[in-house]
């Protein structure tokens, strides 16, 4: 987290800061499309990589089992003070105090801002609870992956962001918590998992849309009954989301964290909100790299995700496609889950 940025892109003082702002540049087409599994997976592996590369890191990658907390957040060795990475937040703007973080100055976020802050967190019990094992099992018994990665963006995916509150329930600058990072990792080992359950079908099998916020999101069809997504809003639902599950595009009221209207940032699964966040101008726009740029690197020419779709971090690591990375132990990526 002290090594200076390398890749000129405004804001980042750091090559951590410089992970977070690949996620804000990124945001807008790898979220609600096909490509998020695949993106946060080469994004897990860009970071293992530069870990071991300019940090000598000799490590292994780790992942939050989040079920065996699910519910307990606050009481899991994760978040302890000298053995994890750090717990709560405290004070006003609920700033992490202890642990090896609680003095980092992150220099981006929230949304697409450039400024300084804390690592925050407000853990919600509520919102961890849907990390339940119940709730992974729904999604490992999915029979292709246009069911399967609805599913764990939504209540596994929901649940470590809502659950840890604070920096990670925004949308854009969530990597400025080091918990995104167990988190995806985590998400990525489930995907894995579930490849294994049918490894000669699952390492080519890719599907859903390929547009994301930019592109007019149309929504999971039909997923699930009532198109819930932990924590949107009170009710587990996406604002204005009916019940066949379509998302008719970001409604006036601002309900989803850092869109038009009030900016009010809602709770997970059914859980109190996180109220106060305003929606920032567009500040990525004087960055030189912005978020309509990255969407001309990164995707498909079509509406729908397929093994060409090309995954980019702006000279992180080399461009790479899809299917370059459906598999962990071939090719490109080579590790392997205990």
């Amino acid at each position: 987290m002290k090594l200076p940025a390398k890749l000129g892109l405004k804001g980042p003082r750091t090559r951590f800061d410089e992970f977070q702002k690949l996620h804000v540049l990124a945001t807008e087409t790898v979220h609600f499309v096909g490509a998020f599994l695949p993106f946060h997976r080469y994004l897990m592996h860009a970071h293992e990589h530069i870990l071991r590369t300019d940090c000598n890191y000799t490590g292994a990658q780790p992942y939050w089992d989040e079920p065996l907390d699910a519910g307990n957040f606050s009481s899991s060795v994760v978040l302890d003070p000298v053995a994890g990475f750090g717990g709560n937040g405290t004070g006003p703007k609920n700033c992490i105090t202890d642990g090896p973080f609680m003095d980092y100055v992150n220099a981006i976020g929230p949304f697409q801002q450039v400024s300084d802050h804390c690592i925050d967190r407000k853990i919600d019990e509520c919102a961890s609870a849907q990390a339940a094992a119940k709730n992974v099992d729904q999604c490992m018994a999915s029979g292709n992956y246009s069911t399967f990665w609805p599913c764990l963006e939504n209540a596994p995916h929901g649940a470590g962001h809502g659950g840890v509150g604070g920096q990670m329930t925004n949308l854009y600058s969530s990597p400025g918590d080091p918990l995104f990072y167990l988190h995806h990792t985590y998400l990525d080992k489930l995907w894995w998992e579930w490849q294994n359950l049918n490894l000669s079908a699952r390492l080519t099998d890719i599907s859903g849309t390929n547009k994301g916020i930019l592109g007019g999101f149309p929504g999971f069809p039909g997923f699930p009954g009532n198109g819930s997504f932990p924590g949107f809003p009170g009710n587990g639902s996406f604002p204005g989301l009916p019940g066949n599950g379509s998302f008719p595009g970001f409604p006036g009221n601002g309900t989803i964290p850092g869109f038009p209207g009030n900016g009010t940032g809602p709770g997970f699964g059914g859980c109190p909100g996180f109220p106060g966040l305003p929606f920032p101008p567009q500040t990525s726009s004087a960055a030189g790299v912005t978020s309509s740029d990255f969407a001309k690197s990164d995707g498909d020419p079509g509406d729908v995700t397929t093994l060409g779709h090309v995954l980019t971090s702006f000279g992180m690591l080399p461009n790479a496609t899809i299917a370059d990375v459906m598999d962990t132990q071939g090719g490109l990526l080579c590790y392997e889950y205990v």
